[in-house]
């Protein structure tokens, strides 16, 4: 590999044979190096060989002035969530370590940042959250320093974004939408959620790509109308509760429901009220 540009003595920028930019990183990697020497292969700790020419472009500029430290903490972070969580989109490496790195920073000049969302967070993502609490250790045992639980809650976040390839402020109204139906569920059928069953988790991962959309103002088109009929007979306790939900929505975020998807909510509800208890009503 040929030298392209030098970052900093542990980053550099090669170009392969495809003629795309890769960002490559080891510790003292580009030291008494310049522009087209070749790389000692053996110095090589991490390449990133981003698809997108535009997220290489901001991995480049991120890494000229973030210490090499944070960025392997932050691949490490990274590479466990992969093994828990499955694929996750690029600019995680991005998005991560500039969050993570800022954090830090914050701590040491003593100016943490509340979460608003750690309790929601905590509740309707329990896999990123858990691995927010790992990354917690992980910068404590390789940076020393030791981030605050709301910094769990932030990093959850994070990991929940790169699954649905949006924004973080997206993220967080998703987030608040996917409690606002939980809530309304909750008391308008008078539920105790069992939020370790099956059917709870499988109602959260609906509600969280069914609010992606309805924030997106993506509508799902309404399809096999024998089918919505069958679902309103046999479940109609869920499918008015649906249907108040779509009734709050339209009122709260001015997008309305088709009847496919207070259909599948209600298939969505029926299953997580059955598994539920019931709300002790003296």
């Amino acid at each position: 590999m040929k030298i392209a540009k030098i970052l900093n003595n542990n980053v550099v920028v090669v170009v392969n044979d495809q003629q795309r930019e890769q960002v490559v990183m080891g510790r003292g990697l580009a030291f008494m190096k310049k522009t087209g020497d070749e790389l000692d292969d053996s110095k090589i700790e991490k390449i990133f060989a981003l698809q997108n020419d535009e997220l290489v472009a901001h991995l480049t500029e991120l890494l000229s002035h973030i210490p090499m430290e944070v960025m392997t903490t932050c691949d490490q972070i990274i590479s466990q969530a992969r093994t828990r969580l499955g694929k996750l989109q690029e600019n995680l490496y991005i998005a991560l370590t500039d969050h993570c790195n800022f954090a830090i920073e914050r701590q040491k000049q003593g100016v943490p940042i509340s979460n608003a969302l750690l309790w929601e967070t905590r509740r309707l993502y329990p896999k990123e959250y858990a691995l927010g609490l790992e990354a917690l250790d992980i910068i404590d045992a390789r940076l020393g320093v030791r981030l605050p639980v709301d910094e769990a809650g932030f990093i959850a976040l994070h990991l929940v974004n790169a699954q649905l390839n949006g924004e973080m402020p997206e993220v967080a109204r998703i987030t608040r939408v996917m409690q606002e139906i939980l809530n309304l569920v909750k008391y308008q059928l008078r539920l105790e959620y069992d939020e370790e069953s099956l059917s709870y988790q499988r109602f959260v991962t609906h509600l969280k790509f069914f609010a992606q959309r309805m924030l997106n103002r993506t509508v799902v088109a309404d399809d096999d109308m024998t089918l919505h009929v069958a679902v309103k007979e046999n479940y109609p306790q869920a499918w008015q509760c649906s249907e108040k939900i779509g009734e709050y929505l339209a009122a709260q975020y001015q997008r309305g429901l088709t009847t496919e998807e207070i259909m599948y909510l209600s298939i969505n509800i029926e299953r997580v009220r059955k598994e539920s208890k019931p709300q002790d009503r003296a």
